[in-house]
């Protein structure tokens, strides 16, 4: 968008002189007119906006994803600023822009969900921890030293130099340091055991096989423990097959009802 020379001080080279572009914009109804020189504006002040992105470069997070989410927070600024409260634009702009990167590193930096104390402590101890480093050699600044340049405590000072190790996560496939076998993080996990859930069930049929009548444990632990048929248990006890096989079935019945209902 074509600019004239302003004879406002802009604090910087890239604040151009739109305030009648701004008032225009104002008057303008919603239609094609007005989305135009909205665009104009927007690309008049993006300048501005990779200059503020480019303060976040350091973070770990690529300058072409901040200079997006800075004219995002740009375009924001635009469409929120109202001129007729008679400041300038720029000075709105600042901090709105600025706003929606540390937001989005809040919002979408962090691997994992990260309470918004801890992640101040982080930006403050990051802070402290780099102005140590350039006038401390030869070592690592200490907690103590973190603490009282961040005007913390060690044990916030602590959290914040954790929170400094969390940013993002280890994957399950690296190498373990030192390993020269390939043997990977996820190698040195546990799995779920599935005889958990047999322990679980044995457990839970324990008191009720226990309440069950003499004869009935009995015919349970000949046909499930010692394996016998119901013809040889029936031999055994000295009574019908028939009768060995309606026994376990309302054996079973009883005890599984017994163990669903109080699961339920």
């Amino acid at each position: 968008m074509p600019t004239r020379p302003s004879t406002k001080r802009h604090t910087h080279h890239d604040a151009p002189d739109t305030a009648a572009a701004f008032l225009k914009l104002a008057s303008l109804p919603p239609g094609h007119e007005r989305d135009t020189l909205r665009a104009k504006i927007t690309e008049a002040w993006l300048p501005m906006a990779d200059r503020l992105a480019s303060r976040f470069r350091s973070r770990g997070e690529s300058f072409d994803d901040l200079r997006q989410v800075a004219a995002l927070g740009l375009v924001k600024a635009v469409d929120r600023y109202d001129p007729a409260l008679g400041n300038a634009f720029e000075s709105y702009a600042v901090p709105t822009v600025t706003g929606e990167i540390k937001r989005h590193f809040r919002d979408h930096m962090w691997t994992l969900h990260v309470p918004r104390r801890v992640q101040d402590l982080r930006n403050r101890v990051r802070i402290a921890y780099l102005d140590l480093s350039q006038t401390i050699a030869g070592r690592r600044p200490t907690v103590a030293e973190i603490a009282a340049r961040a005007e913390l405590s060690e044990e916030d000072a602590k959290a914040g130099l954790e929170a400094l190790e969390s940013f993002s996560a280890l994957s399950l496939d690296a190498e373990l340091p030192g390993g020269e076998d390939g043997y990977s993080l996820g190698d040195a996990l546990g799995s779920a055991d599935p005889a958990l859930d047999t322990v679980v069930d044995r457990e839970s049929v324990k008191p009720r096989l226990a309440a069950l009548p003499e004869r009935e444990r009995t015919i349970l632990y000949l046909r499930f423990f010692a394996d016998m048929t119901q013809s040889g248990i029936a031999e055994q006890l000295g009574i019908s097959q028939m009768h060995v096989s309606r026994l376990l079935n309302r054996s079973c019945t009883r005890v599984r009802n017994q163990v669903l209902r109080e699961a339920a």
